[in-house]
């Protein structure tokens, strides 16, 4: 990986890791209509609390959605620095492969 990406390996697969499940990329999706409190999360989702809560850890550590408490609700939202990154990293795996392909693999 390019020493231009800002992101380490292992915080790079963290991010791969929370999008390789189909809940959470619902989620995301969901997300980018703007900020939603949990329990409308649980509503659209039609599921427990604690199942859905897992999912948002597991995008919340790996840095794709912040969370905002608000008296005893807490509001999730795209964290747009992250998608950034995200779009970094991507970027940067589709150049280094374009150059190898350009260079081949003999001299």
């Amino acid at each position: 990986m390019a020493t231009s990406t800002r992101k380490s390996l292992p915080t790079v697969a963290r991010i791969f890791h929370a999008l390789s499940e189909e809940t959470r990329l619902q989620i995301l999706e969901h997300l980018k209509e703007g900020e939603q409190c949990v329990c409308d999360l649980t509503e659209v989702f039609k599921t427990g609390q604690s199942r859905l809560s897992f999912h948002l850890r597991v995008l919340k550590e790996a840095g794709l959605i912040l969370a905002r408490p608000e008296g005893r609700w807490v509001y999730y939202s795209l964290n747009a620095d992250a998608v950034e990154d995200l779009q970094d990293v991507v970027n940067s795996l589709k150049a280094s492969s374009y150059r190898a392909a350009k260079r081949g693999c003999c001299p």
